[in-house]
């Protein structure tokens, strides 16, 4: 672990320092997983340019280990639904704790639109009132409805990728994982600064001056997997797989003032490492959760086409 330092600013994107200058003195005390995914609903409008039309959004529940999973379909704008489109299953960020389908609802519309395919963005169970591992199983069973209902979907089954941005990477890449060898082959994985260490052991660098410190990060970890002996589990630690031979097509997407760089870095190599065509897309200057950013960030639209190159790639 490195020894803890400020990030240099002079190496952070205008945008980005513009950002963190709009931010508010933080809390006496950290706010309660309630009132946290309040602070994220209020600062959608803030954060999320107009939203783009597409063709189609539809409202639906798969049936989950827990009860059931909402989940909402997009369709590209210029299609129909007698087109059997290819399908991406998104999962949002978050830290596990906050998030649902309005948090991501403008890049889920912009990747339907720039890919041409259908979007199914998933809602799974939140920590820390559902621990480990709740939101893993929702992602998996959630992926498996999307496949097991292509005709009510209007989507081709043989055409299914994942991604995910933070906590909703680490689900894509985990679900990947779950999939690989079974009767669901995956295309891709677009996966945005995800998290693949729930030990934490790439941390050491981002405790002040940042959105994401290694601070909050832990704390997210805390929520999500409280038991420490569950955290080298590849289902949620994708980093400790044995093996990520026979995965599908990757990209990985980083912001370089992130604590979670270093752990996606590492899970990219390791995808290259075990044969899996692995792109990487760097952004030095940005911060964590730069693509839920694009009225601030305007390189949330160039994440968005990586994302949608891969899929149009694979798909």
């Amino acid at each position: 672990m490195t020894t803890a330092v400020k990030p240099d600013l002079a190496k952070m994107d205008p945008d980005s320092i513009a950002f963190m200058a709009m931010q508010p003195p933080p809390p006496a005390k950290p706010p309660t997983p309630d009132e946290a995914r309040e602070i994220m609903r209020q600062g959608r409008l803030a954060n999320q340019p107009d939203l783009p039309q597409v063709a189609v959004i539809r409202e639906y529940q798969a049936s989950g280990p827990g009860g059931p999973i909402p989940m909402r379909a997009y369709r590209a704008a210029g299609t129909t639904l007698s087109d059997r489109l290819p399908v991406h299953v998104y999962f949002h960020g978050g830290g596990w704790v906050i998030g649902d389908l309005d948090s991501h609802d403008w890049t889920c519309r912009m990747v339907a639109n720039g890919a041409t395919c259908a979007v199914v963005s998933v809602h799974y169970r939140l920590a820390p009132e559902n621990p480990f591992p709740a939101a893993y199983d929702d992602a998996v069973a959630a992926t498996r409805w999307v496949a097991a209902h292509a005709a009510l979907l209007g989507i081709d089954s043989s055409r299914i990728s994942v991604g995910g941005d933070s906590a909703g990477g680490n689900l894509a890449a985990a679900v990947a994982l779950t999939l690989r060898g079974s009767d669901i082959s995956l295309r891709a994985q677009a996966l945005t600064y995800p998290v693949t260490d729930l030990t934490c052991g790439h941390y050491g660098t981002y405790i002040d001056g940042v959105i994401l410190t290694d601070e909050r990060m832990r704390a997210y970890v805390d929520a999500y997997v409280p038991d420490t002996a569950q955290r080298r589990d590849w289902r949620a630690s994708p980093l400790f797989a044995t093996s990520l031979r026979g995965l599908p097509p990757a990209v990985v997407i980083l912001a370089g003032f992130d604590p979670l760089y270093a752990e996606g870095a590492a899970y990219a190599e390791r995808l290259r490492q075990d044969g899996v065509p692995t792109i990487v897309r760097d952004y030095p200057g940005q911060m964590h959760g730069f693509l839920s950013r694009a009225k601030i960030s305007p390189k949330a639209y160039d994440a968005v086409a990586d994302i949608t190159a891969l899929l149009t790639a694979h798909h």
